[in-house]
């Protein structure tokens, strides 16, 4: 099962606007907090999709996706939204009071896949906290935003705008 928090991007004076729900995959199909989804999916491409659910009809583009850190930002029907999600472990160590337990200290940060690093947003020197853009790496022609999955100190950048990097190659360390 998937506990999912949904809301509109926050502004800078106002508290995130959502809600939770959660998701589950039986051998039934999905259920989405307990009721049975009844609706048509469409792939349209590579991170599109149509949704016709109780007579509404959705567009839906995955803009970002964190696994790491757990996180979507989807486009539906011309509006930003925000995910969060947390599985059968997370909530577990959060019934069990210990939902800081499963983040750890960073070390570093790694490339997800082979890319061009377009840009750098922060400096050796920098408080970053969980969440901040730290910098953009392009592959296959897209820009893939790279945010921190924790808080600490950038001790030392090791690329460069417009450096060619491989898969897992470190880019930056934390103190």
């Amino acid at each position: 099962m998937l506990k999912v928090n949904v809301g509109n991007k926050p502004q800078a004076d106002q508290p995130e606007n959502g809600r939770a729900f959660e998701i589950e995959w039986r051998k039934e199909g999905w259920f989405i907090d307990g009721n049975a989804f009844e609706g048509d999916i469409v792939a349209l491409g590579e991170n599109r999709f149509h949704v016709i659910r109780n007579n509404r009809s959705y567009n839906i583009e995955v803009i970002d996706r964190n696994p790491a850190g757990k996180t979507t930002h989807l486009l539906i029907n011309g509006q930003h939204y925000h995910t969060t999600t947390r599985d059968d472990l997370d909530l577990l160590l959060e019934k069990m009071g210990m939902q800081n337990a499963s983040s750890q200290k960073i070390n570093n940060v790694k490339a997800p896949m082979p890319g061009l690093i377009q840009s750098i947003n922060v400096a050796e020197g920098d408080s970053i906290a969980k969440g901040d853009n730290l910098l953009v790496l392009v592959a296959m022609k897209m820009e893939n935003v790279i945010k921190s999955s924790g808080s600490g100190v950038i001790k030392s950048l090791k690329v460069t705008p417009g450096q060619i990097v491989e898969k897992n190659q470190v880019l930056l360390e934390f103190h």
